[in-house]
């Protein structure tokens, strides 16, 4: 029997990264698996448990199909690695740190997976950017544009809506409800 595929995406600020972090043991408890992405930032950037590399590494890495997914977004290139398909082929279920853009590429290649927008409402998100300090004043007004335009886009049949915008054990335990009554994947 087949795994699964989570699709967890949301606009940058969101809390998916501490969501991630968050939902890993339990997770883990029921035998699931979270994809590491690798990305073309700083190793010494905060953010969420990826693999850096340079964007020439990742380049290679794309070119050997060493990606089962990856996309670009931000001034960064972002692949969730092929080992997923081995995963999901043994039967386990794997949550991954999706991007909204790429979301139609994933359905298509994975046509059963669970899609779930992470929102927060947008004054929240605002201080949360700010408080992370990675982007300039000008930056984040664009991330909060992008923000508004992906949710206002966002009500294709099958996705699945999350809002983190209160705690983040609140969050957690909406996501882990969402896990365990989603239907399974179609064959």
């Amino acid at each position: 029997m087949a795994g699964r595929l989570i699709y967890l995406m949301g606009p940058s600020g969101s809390g998916k990264d501490s969501l991630l972090d968050a939902i890993r043991q339990p997770w883990q408890e029921r035998g699931g698996r979270i994809a590491r992405r690798v990305i073309t930032r700083s190793a010494e950037a905060v953010g969420e448990d990826a693999h850096a590399v340079t964007p020439e590494r990742f380049a290679q890495l794309e070119a050997q199909g060493a990606f089962a997914m990856c996309w670009r977004a931000n001034s960064l290139a972002y692949g969730i690695p092929r080992e997923i398909d081995e995963w999901l082929a043994g039967g386990q279920d794997v949550l991954v740190n999706g991007s909204r853009g790429y979301l139609p590429d994933a359905r298509r290649r994975y046509p059963a997976m669970l899609a779930i927008l992470l929102s927060v409402r947008p004054e929240v998100l605002r201080q949360r950017l700010v408080a992370r300090g990675r982007e300039n004043s000008v930056e984040i007004e664009q991330r909060l544009a992008r923000s508004l335009a992906l949710q206002s886009g966002s009500e294709e049949q099958g996705v699945l809506h999350l809002d983190n915008s209160g705690a983040l054990a609140q969050t957690l335990e909406a996501l882990l409800g969402l896990l365990g009554e989603a239907p399974p994947p179609r064959s």
